[in-house]
Order: structure tokens, then sequence, then C-alpha cells
């Protein structure tokens, strides 16, 4: 079954459009690495330093917000993790 990731409409032009990717792992880190092996263009959107999620990404897991450990956030077969960015500025 694996992991559903779901993507906001601005990361979906790195991954052919997709708005949902099945990924494997048992925390949201180990399934972004699986999604970034496919989708490499991917990284540079999400992450802003080796490890490190952009300040404007959001992780939801099941709907809930996976602040503040989002990458270390465990999942299970079955769960969904949203990617979102968040919008800034005034």
């Amino acid at each position: 079954m694996g992991i559903s990731v779901h993507l906001h409409r601005v990361f979906q032009k790195y991954c052919g459009n997709l708005e949902t990717i099945e990924a494997k792992g048992s925390t949201v880190q180990e399934c972004l690495r699986n999604i970034l092996i496919l989708y490499p263009e991917l990284e540079k959107a999400i992450f802003f330093a080796e490890g490190k999620l952009h300040p404007l990404i959001e992780v939801y897991v099941n709907s809930s917000s996976a602040y503040p450990d989002a990458l270390k956030k465990e999942v299970n077969d079955g769960d969904k993790i949203h990617i979102i960015h968040t919008l800034a500025g005034g």
C-alpha cells in the first residue's frame, strides 16, 4: 500500500505534474528521500540546506501538523503526508 505524499501545486512541476506520489518509509524523511530519488529537482524546492526543510514548507500527516520535527515524524502504511507551501509577504 505505501504512504501517499500529496504535493502542493507549486511542487507538482518538479515531478511530472503529479499531485500524489506513493512512497515507502517509516518517517516523513525516509518517504521524501524515496521520492527525491525519482524526482531530484523537487529537492531544491523543499529543502534549503542539507536535511533542512525550507522555512515556508509545512508538513501534515493525516491532517495533523508534523511540527516541530516534521522529518522525524513516524508514518505507517496507508498514511497521508501533505507537503504544503505557505504564503509569505505582507
